[in-house]
C-alpha cells in the first residue's frame, strides 16, 4: 500500500502543478497586484521552492494535518472533516442501494433465463450503463423537484436544522443516492446473472437437488452464496467510479460534500485542496480493495490467506 500511495501521490502532484493557471495570480485583485505583491504572494505560498523541495514539504504538511489551503489558509484536514460526513452518508446508501437491488435484480434473471423479467432486466442494466449521472439527476430534479415537489432538489438537511439528524436528511439523500447507485446495480445485476448461470450447472447444485433440498434452498444457500465473489470484486473495483461520480452528484444536487468541495478546488487552483482529496480517494479504493480481498475467506470458505 505505501509504495502505490507514494506513487500516486508523485503522479498527482506532478499533474496538478503542471496544470494551467497559478494560485498567486487567481487569489489577488489583478487590477491591484504589482510586480512586488506578486512575488510576495508566490513566496507566501511556497511557489518560488524547487518542485521535489515542494512536493516534500507538501506531503509532510499533508500527513502531519497541517497542509492550508491557499484560498481560506484552513486546515485542509478541518475542510475535508467538515464535508465527509456528506460524502460518507451518500457513498454508504449508495452501494447499498446497488449491492442489494442488483443483486435482486441478478438473481431474478438468472432464476427466469430468457424470460421477459429477463429482458426487463437486460434492459434496466443497459440503461444503468448508458445513462450519464448528470443527465439522470437533472431528470429527476425535473420530474420530483420541481414538477411533483415529492423531494428537496438541493442541498443536505433543512435551512433551519444545523445537525446530522437522518430524518431530516434522509429526504435529501433519495436522489442522490438512486443516481449514484444506479451505475453500481447495472455492473452487479450482469455479474450475478452470468455467474449464477454458470453455478446452477454445477455437480454439487445437482446433487443438492437429488437430495430433495427446496429449490429455494438451493438457490440461497448454494448457488446465490457460490455467486458472490465476482459481486465483491466488483464492489472493490468499483468504488472508484463511485467517488467520480460523487463530484458530479454532489454538485447537481449542491450537496456540501468532497465533491463538490474539489470541483471549487479545481477551478480556484487550491493545490493543497486538491492533492489532499486525491489522496483520501486513492486510500479508499485501496482499502477498500483489501476488504474486498478478506471478504472472498468469509463467503468461501475454501480459500484462506496464508
Amino acid at each position: 500500500m505505501i509504495p502505490l500511495l507514494v506513487g500516486v501521490s508523485v503522479i498527482s502532484y506532478a499533474i496538478i502543478v503542471l496544470a494551467p493557471g497559478d494560485p498567486a495570480r487567481l487569489l489577488a485583485d489583478p487590477e491591484k497586484m504589482t510586480a512586488e505583491s506578486y512575488v510576495a504572494a508566490r513566496a507566501e505560498l511556497g511557489l518560488d521552492d524547487p518542485g521535489p523541495v515542494r512536493y516534500v514539504k507538501t506531503m509532510v504538511s499533508l500527513f502531519g494535518g497541517e497542509l492550508r489551503s491557499f484560498r481560506t489558509q484552513q486546515r485542509v484536514v478541518d475542510m475535508v472533516g467538515e464535508r465527509l460526513p456528506t460524502s460518507v452518508a451518500l457513498g454508504s446508501l449508495a452501494i447499498v442501494f446497488g449491492l442489494v437491488f442488483g443483486t435482486l435484480i441478478g438473481a431474478i434473471q438468472a432464476i427466469k433465463p430468457y424470460s421477459r423479467l429477463d429482458d426487463l432486466g437486460t434492459l434496466l442494466s443497459l440503461t444503468g450503463f448508458s445513462m450519464p449521472h448528470f443527465w439522470f439527476a437533472l431528470m429527476l430534479v425535473m420530474l420530483f423537484g420541481v414538477r411533483l415537489h415529492w423531494l428537496p432538489s438541493s442541498g443536505i438537511r433543512p435551512v433551519t436544522s444545523t445537525g446530522w439528524n437522518p430524518l431530516e436528511m434522509a429526504p435529501y439523500l433519495v436522489m442522490p443516492t438512486i443516481v449514484l447507485g444506479t451505475g453500481l446495480l447495472a455492473y452487479v445485476a450482469r455479474f450475478v446473472r452470468s455467474s449464477m448461470l454458470e453455478t446452477f450447472e454445477q455437480d454439487y447444485v445437482r446433487t443438492a437437488r437429488s437430495k430433495g433440498l427446496r429449490e429455494s434452498a438451493v438457490i440461497v444457500r448454494h448457488v446465490l452464496r457460490n455467486s458472490l465473489l465476482p459481486v465483491i470484486t466488483i464492489a472493490g473495483f468499483v468504488l472508484p467510479l463511485l467517488i467520480g461520480g460523487a463530484v458530479v452528484v454532489e454538485y447537481v444536487f449542491a450537496l456540501p460534500g468532497m465533491g463538490r468541495l474539489a470541483v471549487d478546488s479545481v477551478f480556484g487552483r487550491d493545490y493543497p485542496v486538491i492533492l489532499t482529496i486525491t489522496m483520501f480517494s486513492a486510500i479508499a479504493v485501496i482499502i477498500g480493495n483489501l476488504v474486498a480481498d478478506v471478504l472472498y475467506a468469509v463467503v468461501d470458505p475454501r480459500i484462506r490467506f496464508g
